[in-house]
């Protein structure tokens, strides 16, 4: 009896690795982690009979050219999984989402043009990725959230020419990251790289290898010498104008409100009009459309608001955007009747009488200094008081609201 509940012991002990394919050898390591070593077998494919306890796995140097969902539907174990130096042109997407314990992946020297970035975001232990020496020509804007364990990644060797801002900031732990031997182009696109890696901890490794190939000018520059000068954030500030005084009585008061920026590459001008009824975007100019415009934006920052009335009361926001980043200014725009025009009624300015306190008149700016919103108040003035040729008449004023102005 002893001698058979001997056997059955030495059995218990060896049957992980009774469960190896023939192309393998597998063995058990000390920390108690089941290694299954496939590396330099000439394989096309995942082999099969892999044990459910496998936690490491080795394929690199082989011949596998795709890896399908059910490649390692096997090992839901794993922890390390190496598939460095083989001719993998394609993953299909959900082949490593079901490994939520991989701490290490290895998918250098391959083919790989396109990866199931979306099965990533399964993979939260993971602290190892590695994509070098690949085909790769993007990653998409969020692909890494939710890796906070990462600590090194390796992209560099592939084919990226630019990367989405932000793209390494939802990776708390990054040490290490590799880039360089990319084509990067290093428009103002990129320029927030530069700026992430004077502020990271994380090593950018080879940062003298990390170059620029375009423009022309920064060819051969590495891409943390981006000159800051040619990349600057835009600025906004917001001015208004009202229609003439008095028009013929076919017409209303055109509000014309008018957005200065700056910034380099010059800022393109967005409109964001808040109503109660409606919100409109605008994209650019509107003026050289066909058909009528309710809202008219000029090339130059202009918005004429025509035949002003109560139906367009709201927020006005202009928005300078370009590559470096995005800058907004707004102003509520109200209409109201008064017999006195805006610049006669200074004591509807909540800062008159104090130090510091101004009305402002028509083309005035709107302050960016300010520390919230500001009011434009359109003047209607009631028929009763209106000139004796009975044409409408239109006064605009401003009323500071004490809450500044928003940017």
């Amino acid at each position: 009896m002893r001698p058979l509940l001997g056997c059955l012991a030495l059995a218990a002990l060896v049957s992980p690795c009774v469960a190896c394919p023939a192309p393998c050898s597998c063995s058990a390591k000390k920390n108690g982690r089941l290694l299954a070593e496939c590396a330099y077998r000439e394989l096309r494919d995942v082999p099969r009979g892999l044990s459910p306890n496998v936690t490491i796995l080795t394929l690199s140097a082989n011949r596998l050219g795709r890896l399908g969902r059910a490649s390692l539907a096997e090992v839901p174990e794993l922890q390390s999984l190496w598939l460095g130096y083989n001719h993998i042109s394609a993953v299909e997407p959900g082949t490593f989402s079901a490994l939520p314990q991989l701490k290490n992946l290895d998918l250098s020297h391959n083919r790989l043009a396109e990866f199931p970035w979306q099965d990533l975001r399964n993979l939260s232990a993971l602290q190892i990725l590695k994509l070098s020496n690949n085909r790769l020509a993007a990653v998409p804007g969020g692909a890494f959230g939710g890796l906070r364990e990462l600590r090194s990644l390796w992209l560099n060797d592939n084919e990226l020419t630019t990367l989405a801002r932000g793209t390494f900031e939802a990776l708390p732990a990054l040490a290490q990251l590799q880039l360089f031997h990319n084509p990067f182009n290093c428009s103002c696109k990129l320029f927030w790289l530069k700026e992430w890696a004077e502020s990271t901890s994380a090593v950018l490794s080879r940062a003298g290898s990390t170059l620029c190939a375009a423009p022309a000018r920064l060819r051969g520059r590495p891409v943390a010498d981006i000159p800051g000068r040619l990349c600057v954030a835009p600025s906004a500030r917001l001015t208004y104008l009202s229609g003439p005084a008095h028009a013929a009585p076919r017409d209303g008061l055109t509000l014309t409100l008018h957005c200065s920026v700056a910034g380099s590459p010059p800022p393109e001008i967005r409109w964001r009009i808040q109503t109660a009824g409606r919100r409109v975007d605008i994209h650019g100019p509107t003026a050289a459309k066909p058909g009528r415009q309710r809202f008219v934006a000029f090339k130059n920052g202009t918005m004429a608001i025509p035949n002003f009335g109560k139906d367009d009361e709201g927020t006005y926001t202009c928005l300078a955007v370009n590559d470096v980043g995005s800058r907004d200014v707004s102003v509520n725009v109200a209409l109201a009747g008064s017999e006195n025009p805006a610049e006669e009624l200074p004591r509807d300015d909540p800062q008159a009488g104090h130090p510091g306190g101004h009305s402002c008149s028509k083309g005035d700016e709107l302050d960016p200094s300010g520390m919230g919103e500001k009011l434009v108040i359109v003047y209607h003035v009631p028929r009763e008081a209106r000139s004796g040729a009975g044409a409408p008449e239109f006064r605009l004023g401003i009323l500071p609201l004490a809450l500044g102005l928003l940017l």
